[in-house]
């Protein structure tokens, strides 16, 4: 017999694969956008944030590992650099659960903004110490600002597509464990 909890988070494992190649597909699609467009938000970024902050145990480290070094690779963005800054973000982020759960969602969404912004900036002092070329600041900072807007559609479509939601204090599933 299968444990319940068990199943649940390898179901959810394997639907978080399958997110990343779809997001990775559409981003590789010819779909040129005109020039001066607004950039896309980054939803796999949203995504992992998202889980994390309301199951960690979905997401375990080597997996966003995986995932975001396999979309720095077929992006053709420094090998790691973002994988790093993700995970070490996913990691405070993971770190202060019991923190946050606590929070109302205005306040983990601010939480959220700041730590996408740290990444962010993260990303591109990397970028200045290495004298690689990089965007202009004004374009990477509307990326940012629309991937921070878009965070409470991902928040809710994960709760309402997929079952991914946050515990409340005390909640135990079918078998008695804590959550």
């Amino acid at each position: 017999m299968v444990d319940p909890l068990r199943r649940d988070i390898v179901f959810h494992r394997g639907l978080f694969v399958l997110l990343v190649l779809g997001l990775i597909f559409l981003r590789l699609l010819p779909m040129g956008s005109p020039a001066g467009a607004l950039p896309g938000p980054d939803i796999l970024l949203c995504v992992i944030l998202a889980w994390v902050q309301r199951r960690p145990d979905y997401l375990p480290v080597p997996l966003i590992a995986a995932a975001v070094l396999f979309e720095d690779l077929l992006l053709m963005r420094p090998p790691g650099l973002w994988t790093a800054l993700v995970l070490v973000g996913s990691e405070i982020l993971r770190s202060r659960i019991a923190l946050i759960r606590e929070l109302s969602f205005m306040m983990e969404w601010l939480f959220i903004a700041l730590l996408m912004l740290a990444m962010f900036l993260g990303y591109r002092l990397a970028f200045a110490l290495t004298l690689l070329p990089q965007a202009g600041f004004g374009y990477a900072m509307l990326q940012v600002v629309a991937t921070i807007l878009c965070y409470p559609v991902i928040v809710w479509l994960s709760h309402v597509t997929l079952g991914v939601h946050k515990p409340g204090m005390g909640e135990v599933d079918e078998m008695g464990r804590r959550l």
